[in-house]
């Protein structure tokens, strides 16, 4: 650019480069790197037109390779040459560490991976990642208070991640809640549940209670399975199960909860009574189509899954203050001859993007393929991707966004201070 262009002008255009542009430019000249690196430019252009900014769906897969497994991972542009334009980045070295991590959410352009082992398998250490890929910047969380699994805790815990609206602040929400599987009684005869909600922020590098404390927390009957989030208008959303103790026994019913990033206030949402009685084997998730919520609705069989859409309008409360929404049945996806493992994402086009089992194989450590269902023309097409299922395929959609171009690398927030990942291991 010319320096006849005022600055002002300069930086308008630039909100409308790739990202991978804008940190070539920053060698250019102090003044671009300048302006690049300053905090206002990266929350205009994270928080701009996102119909200007390219769309990536970033998949991680375990491939077999003899007779061993490695796992991959891809970043895939959404546009008119899907799946063939590849975006190539670097892992990391904290996301490299996490063993046998989870997908906690993707925001911003930001992802969030967990996993309970860094580094070594056997020692405990609960640590989530954030990670903008395309830039290859990352921030490791020690993550704190976490109360046991569902296999034999009393307690269990769940992780969510977003990023705030408003301040473009990152937040990882951690839910403890009761285990229903080791917990005979009355759920609701419980006093407390330590630690219940705890909220980080990026800005403090430190963890909190929510806003409003010990009056804006979920209901302790609240079971978050796996807490599989999806953001929405600065939203998080998750399917619960809400378990309540009667006379008669347990009993059981599906609901939506919700995260507000900027207030951190719960809310529950209540499903339509199909959906809410829903007890089969694979629990129902969430996903997002074309910036609205969906529903989906896995049959016991596995060669169907349901999309129910939630409405846009609210149809006011039950009386108790809980929001009463509406669903509409959009599709089914139907895949002859295979079993649905997920449906992951839907492309911009409303295409779904499903991971099969052929019904051929023979066992779970066969491979699985990445597929395309068209909704309208109910046409399947092979993605050329593939994995074994007994290790998690997970993917997420994210745009172009300088969230993290301020961190360093190789750091870690731990009990509110900022540590060199050496110096972590060495002290835990």
């Amino acid at each position: 650019m010319s320096d006849n262009i005022p600055i002002e002008l300069q930086e308008e255009i630039m909100k409308r480069l790739p990202v991978k542009s804008l940190i070539q430019f920053r060698s250019v000249s102090k003044s671009w790197k300048s302006l690049i690196d300053s905090s206002h430019f990266i929350a205009d252009y994270s928080g701009g037109q996102p119909q200007l900014q390219e769309q990536h769906l970033f998949v991680r897969y375990q491939n077999k390779v003899g007779e061993n497994d490695e796992r991959k991972y891809d970043s895939i542009v959404d546009d008119d040459n899907f799946p063939h334009r590849r975006v190539s980045f670097t892992l990391p070295r904290c996301v490299k560490m996490l063993i046998g991590s989870e997908n906690a959410g993707s925001s911003h352009g930001l992802m969030c991976l967990y996993s309970r082992y860094f580094e070594h398998f056997g020692v405990r250490r609960d640590v989530a990642v954030v990670w903008n890929v395309l830039i290859g910047k990352a921030v490791a969380v020690a993550v704190p208070n976490v109360v046991g699994d569902a296999s034999s805790s009393m307690y269990a815990t769940a992780l969510g991640f977003g990023v705030c609206p408003e301040t473009f602040d990152p937040k990882i929400v951690k839910i403890n809640y009761v285990n229903p599987y080791r917990w005979d009684g009355d759920i609701e005869s419980i006093t407390s549940i330590p630690h219940q909600v705890e909220v980080f922020t990026l800005s403090t590098g430190a963890w909190r209670s929510p806003y409003g404390g010990s009056s804006n927390l979920p209901r302790k009957s609240i079971q978050f399975s796996d807490f599989y989030s999806i953001v929405i208008d600065g939203v998080l959303y998750s399917v619960a199960t809400d378990r309540i103790k009667t006379d008669a026994g347990t009993e059981s019913s599906n609901l939506i909860v919700s995260f507000d990033l900027t207030s951190e206030e719960f809310q529950e949402i209540y499903l339509p009574p199909r959906l809410e009685d829903y007890q089969g084997e694979y629990s129902l998730s969430v996903s997002k189509l074309r910036e609205s919520l969906v529903v989906l609705e896995r049959n016991e069989v596995g060669d169907a899954t349901i999309v129910w859409m939630m409405d846009d309008d609210d149809d006011g409360g039950d009386g108790d203050g809980v929001p009463v929404r509406s669903f509409t049945k959009l599709f089914t996806i139907n895949t002859p001859h295979a079993s649905i493992i997920a449906v992951h994402a839907f492309r911009k086009s409303g295409e779904s993007i499903v991971v099969i089992l052929d019904d051929d194989c023979e066992s779970f450590d066969d491979d699985i393929s990445l597929v395309l269902y068209e909704p309208v023309t109910e046409r399947i097409t092979n993605l050329g991707i593939k994995g074994t299922e007994h290790v998690p395929t997970f993917m997420r959609y994210y745009m172009e966004t300088l969230l993290l171009l301020d961190q360093p690398n190789d750091m870690i927030y731990d009990k509110g201070e900022k540590r060199r990942l050496e110096a972590y291991m060495q002290r835990t």
